[in-house]
């Protein structure tokens, strides 16, 4: 049978054997009409009294969203949020772009995100972790993290974090305080939150929230300096919005999560010999560092010595920017590489990531098909698969003669996990 895979802005079809197993999320009907949803929403909130009665006219107001390399419908929630906001003045209203550690969003990226209207006319400012003259140090969290924040975040009246909800693979899911930290947070504050102990840590998994440290974490990272009010959504394959949960921070965003929890995650009798797994298109797979969270996906149900293979297009490289390139390229096999980020006292950002994608290697094999060339996919220490149907028919040769096949096409969209078998009386 033949499967479309998302690469990029379009998708690969590959042919699979009739009995491989295709994983889709369940399937959650669009709004009818987002825009009155999203505005009921806002004045219907979760543990909250309605967004317009909390502010006055000359409140200063930051908006905070997430950059590029989310789908969070930004084009859409931005231009409400000001709408509803239309008694302040757009000159008192500042946008931050949460970027983390990731780069600064170019106006043309900015005006892809938001529209030229909203570019043109309210001030966006993309937050940079690595400048500690735009952060402010508020202290220690009582998970002993210092807490590095915007400082333009903490210096206005009214802050609205917004969002989309999905499974994350080490913080359970994404969106509430995620927003804030570490979408605001200085890099200190994010490596100590994103750690190797922590990382490697069990818990710090997908759709998982309690007793994930790095949920813990960020939570208490967040209490000293919590937004006023949050907007999050969910999202189906081709962005619609599927819900809005907005409100106090905490209390909406778990309702949203177990909303996602849901629909988003599906239990399999046993692990696979080879499994497919794209990072949905972009821009969620515009580079290898965040196609990472597809190939753990996918982990979560290949067997040990299995085969995964990665549908990514990956058009802004390992990227370029940030230590993830570098961090690869220090040592020449996963378990070395491993060992390195696990020395105390080691750190360097984008270490997480490197580790989540080595914690998969030492697990199964991992080939990539993506725009990269054959050298740079080795450079990564990943295999390359230039031909994805050529790769895929050779594993079946390998793991033959009726090996188990799995294909997630919507990656880290759609969480497995493998059932835990029945108890025997």
């Amino acid at each position: 049978m033949h499967v479309q895979i998302p690469y990029g802005s379009v998708a690969r079809t590959i042919t699979v054997p009739e009995q491989a197993t295709i994983l889709h999320s369940h399937s959650i009907p669009p709004l009818k009409d987002e825009r009155e949803t999203f505005f009921k929403s806002l004045q219907n909130p979760i543990a909250s009294v309605p967004l317009v009665n909390r502010l006055s006219a000359n409140d200063r107001v930051a908006i905070v969203i997430s950059d590029i390399t989310r789908p969070t419908p930004n084009e859409r929630i931005v231009p409400w949020l000001l709408e509803a906001l239309s008694f302040i003045p757009r000159s008192q209203i500042v946008i931050l772009n949460g970027t983390g550690s990731h780069r600064a969003n170019t106006r043309d990226e900015l005006i892809q995100m938001l529209g030229r209207e909203i570019v043109d006319s309210v001030e966006i400012v993309n937050h940079n972790a690595f400048a500690p003259e735009e952060l402010v140090l508020l202290g220690d969290s009582a998970s002993g993290v210092p807490v590095w924040v915007n400082r333009r975040y903490l210096d206005a009246d009214f802050r609205i974090v917004t969002g989309f909800i999905e499974p994350h693979f080490f913080a359970g899911f994404s969106g509430g305080p995620k927003g804030i930290i570490p979408g605001l947070a200085g890099i200190q504050t994010i490596q100590a939150l994103h750690s190797a102990p922590l990382i490697g840590d069990q818990h710090s998994t997908w759709a998982l929230l309690e007793g994930n440290p790095i949920h813990q974490g960020i939570q208490d990272a967040v209490r000293l300096c919590p937004p006023e009010f949050m907007v999050n959504v969910t999202l189906d394959q081709e962005r619609h919005i599927t819900g809005v949960f907005s409100g106090d921070y905490i209390r909406a965003h778990y309702i949203g999560c177990a909303e996602v929890a849901r629909t988003a995650t599906q239990a399999v009798p046993r692990p696979f010999d080879i499994v497919i797994t794209s990072n949905n298109g972009y821009p969620l797979d515009q580079n290898l560092y965040q196609s990472v969270k597809g190939m753990t996906a996918a982990a979560q149900i290949v067997r040990q010595g299995g085969a995964i293979i990665a549908v990514a297009e990956c058009r802004d490289g390992l990227p370029e920017h940030g230590n993830f390139k570098a961090l690869l390229q220090m040592r020449e096999d996963p378990a070395s590489l491993l060992d390195m980020i696990n020395q105390p006292g080691f750190q360097m950002h984008d270490q997480w990531q490197a580790q989540k994608q080595a914690l998969v290697q030492i697990q199964a094999d991992v080939y990539l098909h993506s725009s990269l060339s054959d050298d740079v996919v080795r450079a990564a220490q990943l295999l390359p698969a230039p031909d994805l149907q050529a790769t895929l028919d050779q594993l079946i040769q390998r793991y033959g003669p009726d090996p188990s096949i799995a294909i997630l096409p919507e990656g880290p969209v759609m969480v497995p996990y493998v059932a835990a078998p029945a108890a025997t009386v």
